[in-house]
């Protein structure tokens, strides 16, 4: 004896996007996401930089938070450089294709 098959209703019901949405409002896109990363990785950059000098001054600051703070930072500028390097490579490739 086999069970019919029946089709699955849907749960949840996809939301409609209009097409003005998915178009960035202003030209300056990259820029900006180029300029709140480089911001990011700088603020991780002088939070490390505190923490070490509280650590270093003799002020209430634990070793763990110092380890946390300078890996935190080392791999926000690793993941930074990473991508740079990406964005570098597809723009080399988009100046080696031919027209």
């Amino acid at each position: 004896m086999s069970l019919p098959i029946t089709s699955i209703p849907a749960l949840i019901p996809l939301p409609v996007v209009p097409p003005a949405a998915v178009v960035p409002q202003s030209g300056a896109g990259f820029s900006s996401v180029l300029a709140d990363a480089i911001g990011r990785v700088d603020q991780f950059q002088q939070t490390a930089q505190s923490t070490i000098g509280k650590f270093l001054n003799g002020e209430d600051e634990e070793v763990h938070k110092v380890a946390l703070a300078t890996e935190q930072a080392s791999m926000s500028f690793d993941l930074f450089l990473q991508v740079r390097n990406k964005v570098v490579s597809a723009y080399q490739e988009v100046m080696r294709m031919q027209m």
